[in-house]
């Protein structure tokens, strides 16, 4: 089912997104900010405008047009970026600041761990990483993680 929302979403001439609230004001360069981008990624999504304010609200992008929620999802996309890790292929040290060589669903990369800070639990087995330049790999499930991977884990947490 479809839920036809309180705002229309389109891009001007410069490919920013602008949002026309139902009184048809335009509010451009609006972006889609998830609430919950871990646990709930289609689900309570913002729109905010360039000062953080709230210009609109989507409960589920399931209820969405399907050209509403193309727009929606493209500029999530272009916005956020997290690797999911699926194997720890080797650290350089199990003292920080160190570097370590993982496979991700984007491909094999290496990063700097600062501090064990950076590693943050999440609910359920999930870890969330953090590199020295602000980037953030998600580890989903470190049940999952082959022996190898789980050993040299073990030895940050």
């Amino acid at each position: 089912m479809t839920v036809k929302p309180a705002f229309s979403l389109q891009r001007d001439g410069f490919g920013a997104l602008t949002l026309i609230d139902q009184n048809g004001v335009e509010h451009t360069g609006v972006v889609p900010v998830r609430a919950y981008p871990i646990s709930a990624p289609e689900a309570g999504i913002a729109l905010v405008n360039q000062d953080g304010t709230e210009m609109g609200w989507i409960d589920d992008l399931a209820e969405l047009s399907a050209e509403l929620r193309k727009i929606v999802e493209a500029e999530l996309e272009a916005r956020e970026f997290m690797p999911e890790i699926n194997a720890i292929v080797d650290v350089s040290s199990y003292a920080t600041p160190c570097t370590w060589q993982v496979a991700t669903d984007r491909g094999p990369t290496r990063f700097v761990l600062r501090g064990e800070e950076d590693m943050r639990r999440l609910p359920g087995d999930g870890l969330l990483i953090a590199d020295n330049h602000g980037i953030h790999y998600l580890l989903r499930d470190m049940t999952t993680l082959d022996r190898h991977s789980r050993k040299i884990l073990d030895r940050f947490l």
